[in-house]
């Protein structure tokens, strides 16, 4: 499948830009250093071995990005899936889940760290608040961070206090009645301790018009978040750190209708709601020539509403419409989730000669309890430990070459019960890390191998085993031998280069990897049309897989004018997965097919101008190729391609900036449902249904700084 003719076009464009800059003038601007935070030394990215994305505070502010959701589109072979009013998993390289309703999910396959502290599973918290950069980490981080990281890593890292004191004041308008007002303030509160704050409230009407209730705004951003942040310093060689996080998001859910647009008829609009608490810390102590101690602890205190109109129509819908009142139903879906969860992990770290090491250990503790109304209520518990243990040693085998090795191991145990008499107990244990070799034949160009484990832990389908005594006897067989599912693995070799040329006017990060999958988790679902039952369930395939290649490079053409690439390509593979197929109405074996929520294609284009040093503009085009909704069906998410722009002008301590994204009004989704939810075609008749992603919108932003 080729990419999109336009991004073809600009392919070669950027190709013949490159071609063409070594006659650029010799006072190009140089291009800075950005540093890698997420691992367990902070180091150049360009010195970094992996497929990193590093997206900065330029670039969040040129997108007009609130949200974790809005920044993702810049990096090679990275996606998200939302199913709500904000993105609610994220997938890199193909791997990551999808939805979630009634079954706990352990860890997700991409986890999401806000200052160092977990997000409860769901990324519709990522908000960006007084952010400094976005770090993207692609393929498993096992020795890191184990069982949270099978598939990648996004760091997101606030600004710290600086020395001295300093405040902006920001607020914003634009279309689909959308504002946010907010400011930071920090600085130092004496000899030895330094403070920030930041708040922010955003409100959005959003993209939905609800004709039946005559409203705009049943999916809806309301938002208010806080971070708080303290470095000390009590002694010499004694520092620590303390984070406070908290957000309050009562959006809307009202995404999806029948005649699959932006205009829903529902009469019992939904939420995507969740108010979190979270607190982070550490403490440093310089050990002097035996290096350096870490202590880091987290907790967090998480209430999730998720809810939806399931039929999306009103009572009385086909009443003078096409349809027999007798298939007529109204229903809702609410389920209720509070989550705490809290961590600590030791570590030490040192440096002697060629060789430097990490050795730590590590608690991960969580309780989540649901209660689900839906046709009754459903109420459940569930309780996860998890313990690792974990090092790595580093040797520089000569001037060019350093070797690192790292392995961790963990066990994980739960306890699950529910209302419908199920309990289940059971433990794991498994093991994740990497080799790398690094080699630096010059000052500017790093060129690695990596060979990486990760593994995530087993579990219980919850939907699948409480719905076993309700589905029609032809599928109990197939819905009883899934009622677990193991610890999936991942094995990935990847072979990376990172230069800086053209008297550093040239980066260029390029990765060519290979994963292996066993025991893939991969989403599938079941309709039983006779009891109008969805199951859902998590089934292991035995043998998948994932490779492809990612580049970023960006060129500063000359003083005035930079161009940044990020491409990538993505093959998937599942040998063999059976399924129940809504078209067949039949059992059937999927046999090599692609991995859902996998495209291509994946790509970014940007080119910016700097005429002055208070003015500059940018326009981007970005896009990715379609892919598979799911395993159930053969329905698809359509490609497509966006352009974004904005203009920024600074006078003193203020800025103003224009910014719209999808600025053609391109309509496409962003997630999709399959199967048969008309009442007009009386249930028959299985349709793809999709949830559109952001027509058209702009606004205009002002910061002030003092």
């Amino acid at each position: 499948m080729y990419p999109h003719p336009f991004f073809r076009r600009l392919a070669c464009c950027g190709l013949a830009i490159v071609a063409a800059s070594s006659d650029a003038s010799d006072d190009s601007r140089p291009l800075e250093e950005i540093v890698v935070t997420a691992d367990f030394r902070a180091r150049d990215l360009m010195q970094s071995s992996g497929s990193i994305s590093v997206l900065d505070r330029a670039t969040l502010d040129e997108r007009g990005a609130t949200h974790l959701e809005q920044t993702l589109a810049v990096a090679p072979n990275v996606n998200f899936a939302v199913g709500g009013a904000r993105a609610r998993f994220v997938q890199m390289r193909g791997i990551g889940d999808l939805e979630q309703f009634v079954d706990p999910k352990h860890y997700p396959s991409v986890g999401i760290l806000l200052d160092g502290i977990e997000l409860a599973n769901i990324a519709s918290g990522a908000v960006l608040l007084d952010t400094e950069q976005v770090e993207i980490l692609r393929g498993p981080q096992g020795t890191r961070f184990g069982a949270s990281a099978l598939a990648g890593m996004v760091n997101v890292r606030g600004r710290d206090p600086g020395d001295h004191f300093e405040a902006e004041v920001h607020g914003g308008y634009g279309n689909l009645d959308t504002w946010h007002v907010g400011g930071a303030a920090g600085g130092p509160l004496g000899k030895t301790l330094k403070a920030r704050i930041a708040v922010r409230q955003q409100r959005s009407d959003g993209f939905i018009d609800n004709a039946f209730l005559g409203r705009d705004d049943t999916q809806d951003i309301d938002e208010t978040a806080v971070r708080g942040r303290l470095l000390w310093d009590p002694l010499p060689g004694l520092s620590g750190d303390l984070t406070l996080l908290y957000l309050d998001a009562d959006n809307g859910y009202d995404a999806f209708s029948l005649d699959n647009t932006r205009t829903t008829q529902s009469d019992q609009p939904g939420e995507d709601a969740q108010e979190v608490v979270a607190l982070g810390g550490g403490l440093k102590r310089d050990l002097g020539r035996w290096g350096e101690a870490q202590l880091r602890a987290t907790w967090t205190d998480g209430d999730e509403t998720y809810g939806f109109d399931e039929d999306w129509v009103y009572r009385g819908f086909c009443d003078g419409v096409r349809c027999d009142p007798a298939f007529e139903f109204t229903s809702t879906d609410t389920m209720r989730r509070q989550r705490d969860q809290a961590s600590v992990d030791l570590r030490w770290l040192a440096e002697r000669g060629r060789f430097d090491w990490v050795t730590g250990a590590y608690y991960h503790h969580r309780d989540e309890d649901l209660r689900r109304d839906h046709f009754g209520a459903f109420t459940s518990a569930y309780e996860t430990h998890r313990y690792a243990l974990y090092g790595q040693l580093g040797v520089a085998l000569n001037d060019v070459l350093t070797a690192r090795l790292g392995v961790r191991g963990e066990a994980f145990d739960d306890d699950y019960a529910d209302s419908f008499a199920l309990a289940t107990r059971s433990n794991d244990t498994y093991w994740s890390g990497d080799a790398t070799l690094e080699y630096r034949p010059a000052a500017t160009t790093l060129l690695y191998l990596t060979l990486a484990r990760g593994a995530k832990p087993g579990g219980v389908n919850t939907g699948a085993t409480s719905s076993l005594p309700l589905v029609d006897p032809r599928f109990r067989a197939f819905v009883g031998q899934r009622s677990r599912f193991d610890t999936e693995t991942v094995f990935n070799k990847e072979i990376g280069l990172k230069g800086r040329y053209l008297d550093e006017r040239l980066t260029v990060r390029l990765a060519a990897f290979h994963m292996d999958r066993s025991n893939a988790q991969l989403e599938s679902w079941l309709w039983d049309a006779n009891n109008f039952i969805f199951v859902g369930m998590l089934d292991n395939v035995d043998d998948a897989e994932n490779y492809g290649v990612e580049l970023e490079s960006r060129l500063a053409v000359t003083r005035e004018v930079t161009f940044d690439v990020a491409v990538g390509y993505l093959e998937t593979n599942v040998e063999s997965m059976q399924v129940f197929d809504l078209d067949l109405n039949a059992f059937r074996t999927l046999r090599d097919r692609d991995q859902a929520k996998a495209p291509r294609w994946q790509y970014h284009f940007g080119l910016r101008w700097r005429p002055r040093d208070n003015l500059d503009a940018g326009i981007a085009v970005e896009g990715r190729d379609d892919s598979y909704i799911g395993y159930y069906h053969d329905a698809r998410l359509d490609a497509w391609t966006v352009l974004n722009a904005d203009v920024a002008w600074r006078w003193r301590d203020a800025e103003l900036r224009v910014w719209a994204r999808n600025l053609l009004n391109t309509e496409y989704a962003q997630h999709g449902l399959y199967f048969a939810n008309d009442p007009r075609d009386g249930f028959a008749v299985n349709r793809r249904y999709l949830q559109f992603a952001e027509p058209r919108v702009y606004g205009v932003e002002i910061n002030y700084e003092f």
